[in-house]
């Protein structure tokens, strides 16, 4: 599966941002989805993930509460809607597809990976 990541950009602290990530080449609704991020001199780290039908998903501590993952399975979509952003927040935003059955938050547990999107948030 190929995906694309966008919606990146500069925004100020407190404010908004939506990513998306489009998948082609493969059935979406077969994969688990990630976003990870990867902020510079740091560790890729996971952010948020989704189950195959959207219904379960699981979110890093630091964004609870203000970050939402969602999909869209017909439209072979997911998103990152991400409220209340911090000047922490900044990295560049990857999006990941995974073969596993569960929801998982480790960079290892997922297969392909999208080209990434850059977040910057001003204080």
């Amino acid at each position: 599966v190929q995906l694309q990541a966008s919606g990146g950009g500069l925004v100020q602290a407190g404010g908004s941002l939506r990513l998306s990530c489009a998948a082609s080449g493969r059935t979406f609704s077969n994969y688990v989805m990630g976003w990870f991020r990867q902020a510079p001199g740091k560790e890729r780290e996971f952010v948020a993930a989704v189950s195959r039908s959207g219904g379960s998903t699981d979110y890093a501590d630091s964004v609870k509460g203000r970050f939402t993952i969602s999909r869209d399975n017909a439209k072979n979509t997911m998103y990152l809607q991400m409220n209340s952003l911090k000047p922490e927040d900044t990295a560049v935003y990857y999006c990941a597809a995974s073969w596993r059955t569960l929801v998982v938050i480790t960079t290892v547990n997922y297969d392909y990976w999208g080209q990434g999107t850059l977040v910057t948030v001003s204080s």
